[in-house]
């Protein structure tokens, strides 16, 4: 069986929702997911954020909230029957430029995040799942800011392997190298990478329910280097990478070209594609489904997800933002949350 189980064990988990950039779209996003009965069904959720702007959102949504509301200093309840919001106080709705990227902005989607990170560090959630970020606006708050994977390994103090992962419905796209200029991709590829972000995937996989996931593993160059017409990286870095994962035991091949790969994993094939380099994978699960899109931050102990999409600066207070992504996100992470976790996902040899 290569899909994942389709079973949940366990009561609902408990999902600490952060919400995201207030100048965009993420407060109706996270309005809209506190509305729906499936979701509300699915999870326990702990929104982390400001009263005044979640009915901002829920305004422009167009939707009415039952939810408990408690301050920061209250305690919250372990066992919650309907959403809870943790009311910060953090943002004032006038304080916020509508469609820009702004430091208030910046320090109310940080301050949000980091409670959400910190109480599923203590044990109190199982996953975490946060409306779109502006990165411009987080630079702006916390200087250290790199990616979403450079914070949570700062606020959870955590140095294990982690990285994102595109998902689109059953099909994940994982990568070798992501957030750097494509001028140094070709020198970051190395066997040892390529293993240590194929283990990743497997483990990430099987804690969503894949029992043996099929991985192929995309090429560098044109038409995966052309038998070294194009580049050697197919031939001297990334095919002994490839034998070395299935004398391991992972369920993995390549390279394959990779203007192709993602036609054969579409049709079913392969249940990922492990990519070289960030764009490479990210155009072609866009360009399958853009609405539907989780970005899973996966290697930390518990799960952290994402609608793919951003902040849609361009359409915000018009009550059109698709909510499809944002649930999705939710329910991977009720997915993950519900299957025996991360632990061998520390463990790059793991197979």
């Amino acid at each position: 069986m290569h899909s994942p189980q389709s079973s949940m064990a366990g009561s609902r988990p408990i999902i600490a929702l952060a919400m995201g950039d207030p100048a965009g779209i993420s407060p109706e996003l996270a309005a809209k997911l506190l509305s729906q009965a499936d979701i509300r069904s699915a999870a326990r959720i702990v929104v982390f954020g400001d009263l005044r702007v979640l009915d901002r959102g829920a305004a422009v949504a167009g939707v009415s909230l039952d939810i408990e509301t408690v301050s920061a200093e209250d305690q919250i309840p372990t066992d919650p029957t309907r959403p809870i919001l943790v009311d910060l106080k953090n943002l004032d709705p006038g304080d916020v430029t509508i469609g820009a990227a702004t430091l208030p902005g910046g320090r109310f989607a940080t301050e949000n995040f980091r409670r959400a990170l910190q109480f599923a560090a203590a044990g109190r959630a199982q996953g975490v799942v946060f409306t779109p970020f502006n990165k411009k606006a987080m630079r702006m708050a916390y200087a250290g800011y790199d990616d979403e994977i450079r914070f949570i390994a700062d606020v959870l103090k955590f140095d294990g392997p982690a990285r994102e992962f595109n998902v689109l419905d059953e099909l994940w796209n994982a990568r070798v190298t992501s957030h750097i200029p494509l001028s140094e991709v070709a020198s970051s590829i190395t066997p040892e990478a390529i293993l240590r972000n194929l283990a990743l995937a497997d483990a990430c996989m099987r804690a969503a329910g894949f029992e043996r996931p099929r991985i192929a593993v995309a090429g560098l160059n044109p038409h995966a280097g052309d038998g070294g017409n194009f580049g050697r990286e197919e031939i001297d870095v990334i095919e002994p990478a490839v034998q070395q994962g299935i004398e391991r035991g992972f369920a993995v091949a390549g390279p394959f070209p990779a203007d192709t790969v993602f036609v054969r994993a579409k049709r079913g094939d392969f249940d990922a594609v492990l990519t070289m380099y960030h764009d490479q994978g990210q155009i072609a699960m866009k360009l399958m489904g853009f609405d539907r899109g989780v970005t899973l931050v996966g290697g930390f102990p518990f799960p952290i997800c994402t609608p793919a999409h951003g902040t849609a600066y361009d359409i915000v207070g018009r009550g059109i933002a698709n909510i499809g992504a944002a649930r999705q996100a939710v329910l991977l992470a009720v997915r993950m949350a519900s299957q025996p976790h991360l632990d061998d996902a520390r463990d790059p040899t793991h197979a």
